[in-house]
């Protein structure tokens, strides 16, 4: 066989992911084992009827050849619509791509900002397949670290210090894994880096609707960063429609021409009856993104509860998204230890911190996706076990 790109096959970097704890909770489960999976960021109730039946009536409508590629002129709009009334900025179509899920903006948004070789920079702890996809475009990922100390609030002066040739920076709030949400200052002291070394700012912001604590404020509204920002958004989070893949970039005109380009040579677009439904959803307004929301909401009141009621465990502070993270150092175990020792001791599951860089290594990532019940019990457990430890 011929040889394969090394683009490719180093998409992974090499070695382990961290992700072995939650393929041996599966393996689990297909071998009859019970267990209590808080790993992934996927709901537990599923996409809402009413953005099913727009589905279905666009496609039985006819809905079902070539879409445009950059979308559909009504969900651009609507989508700049969006974006505009939330940061301030002036937003039109123009500005805005369509795409098959946030991850497919991420990949397009990076080929746009990176030649090839360049540096691209993104926070640790990360999503987990930042990595990969700066690699997957030819560049050379370089994570930048933020301490637990810190709350995970970046710095700007270590941003600084790896910036100089860096081509981007990747930034991610409401963050993934850490619920942390960036604030004002963190973000004027990263736009004041990418200023000061010329760098694309690339901001995904798909858990937007889920601020529990403070606000979102999208850097691309900063002074002088709408032109250096492109915006990763994402339907998957905010109205559960994970399976759908519909996401898109805002960002300057030009780039989105370019991307459009690219579309044409790659995906070819989005369905045009998933992009009514997408259409459909972000016209039912704020209420609906609010009952996609709210069981994380209450799930986090819940978590603050308990682990207020011990101290072996400590949460920090998780003002957006669908996670916690719980530093579990006092334990004298490693986040991947502890993982492995409560799946096989208690049957949880739970995503250790350093499957998302090593900057989280000593803590646990939870994700808030099961019902209240469930979810609280599988919390005090986990409690009682680090207690247990910690004799």
């Amino acid at each position: 066989m011929p040889a394969l790109s090394t683009t490719l096959t180093n998409i992974t970097g090499g070695g382990s992911d961290g992700w072995e704890v939650f393929m041996r909770a599966r393996q689990m489960i297909a071998a009859g084992t019970p267990v209590t999976e808080l790993t992934i960021g996927e709901h537990d109730i599923r996409t809402d009827p009413s953005i099913l039946a727009a589905m279905d009536a666009s496609a039985r409508g006819g809905h079902t050849g070539y879409a445009m590629v950059p979308g559909i002129a009504a969900l651009r709009q609507e989508v700049a619509d969006r974006v505009q009334a939330r940061t301030g900025v002036v937003t039109g179509p123009e500005n805005v791509m369509i795409t098959p899920g946030g991850q497919s903006a991420l990949f397009a948004a990076h080929l746009a900002a990176c030649p090839s070789g360049s540096t691209a920079l993104f926070i640790d702890p990360y999503y987990a397949t930042y990595p990969g996809t700066l690699r997957g475009i030819g560049a050379v990922a370089v994570p930048v670290q933020a301490r637990a100390e810190d709350g995970f609030q970046p710095n700007a002066d270590d941003i600084n210090a790896l910036a100089s040739g860096a081509a981007s920076l990747l930034i991610n709030s409401p963050n993934n894994p850490t619920g942390v949400v960036y604030t004002r200052e963190t973000l004027e002291g990263i736009a004041q880096v990418c200023k000061r070394h010329d760098l694309w700012l690339i901001s995904d912001e798909v858990y937007d609707t889920q601020i529990w604590e403070g606000e979102h404020l999208s850097p691309r509204a900063l002074p002088d960063m709408a032109e250096r920002t492109l915006v990763i958004g994402s339907m998957s989070k905010s109205h559960a429609m994970t399976g759908s893949r519909v996401g898109w970039i805002v960002g300057p005109k030009e780039v989105i021409a370019h991307l459009t380009n690219l579309a044409t040579h790659t995906t070819y677009g989005v369905a045009g009856f998933v992009q009514d439904a997408a259409l459909f959803a972000l016209r039912e307004g704020p209420a609906l993104e609010e009952k996609i929301a709210a069981p994380f909401a209450r799930r986090r009141k819940i978590t603050v509860d308990i682990l207020g009621q011990q101290n072996h465990v400590r949460m920090i502070p998780a003002d957006g998204a669908m996670y916690v993270i719980l530093d579990i150092r006092d334990t004298g175990l490693s986040g991947e230890a502890f993982a492995n020792r409560l799946l096989d001791e208690h049957h949880i599951a739970v995503m250790p911190g350093e499957s998302f860089g090593q900057a989280a290594a000593g803590h646990l990532r939870v994700a808030m996706t099961i019902d209240d019940d469930t979810y609280g019990a599988a919390l005090q457990t986990l409690c009682a076990f680090a207690a247990k430890l910690c004799k």
